[in-house]
């Protein structure tokens, strides 16, 4: 297998989210030859705004739109937030397609997964992710679909759920197989 790097996103924001636990799990068990780099700044980058995207653009922004541009495929891992999309991970799909019809994961694999409170575990969210991006320019690989119903894991680490950890791992390598 060829060397493949894949650009980690997530939508929450607070340092101990199930979601970014799932995101270092993913990081940790990857396949040989498969890289995943987590874009940690999601925080940084400010409300889109059409008057500051250009050459004179924040340095956030840049980071981000380079990191897409590394990456030969991304995996999104999100929380539902009122039944939709965290705005942090909405923020960064919308400077994540420009320029229009050009953005830096054009094209590129990209899956959704995550955990949230309730029965479906971020459904929603998931799909409304799925949605977005599909129009910002990935090429949103649809099967790969993981929504976790975040109490199911009682309390600890998603590392020590035996099924979490083979899917989530299961994931990244059919996501990979999609890098063409």
């Amino acid at each position: 297998m060829a060397e493949s790097t894949v650009l980690v996103l997530v939508g929450s924001l607070r340092k101990e989210s199930i979601n970014r636990q799932l995101a270092d799990l993913a990081v940790e068990t990857a396949p040989d030859g498969v890289t995943l780099e987590r874009f940690d700044r999601l925080g940084e980058l400010p409300f889109y705004n059409e008057d500051i995207d250009n050459e004179s653009a924040p340095e956030s922004v840049k980071a981000l739109r380079e990191a897409a541009g590394r990456a030969d495929a991304a995996l999104v891992v999100t929380p539902e937030y009122n039944g939709s999309i965290p705005g942090v991970l909405k923020n960064a799909i919308d400077w994540l397609s420009r320029p229009y019809g050009d953005s830096a994961l054009k094209d590129k694999p990209l899956a959704v997964v995550g955990a949230a409170l309730g029965q479906y575990g971020g459904v929603w969210a998931h799909d409304e992710t799925r949605k977005s991006f599909g129009i910002a320019g990935p090429r949103v690989v649809e099967d790969l679909d993981f929504s976790l119903p975040s109490q199911t894991l009682d309390g600890k680490h998603p590392r020590e759920n035996a099924d979490v950890v083979a899917k989530l791992r299961d994931i990244v390598g059919k996501l990979v197989a999609e890098i063409g």
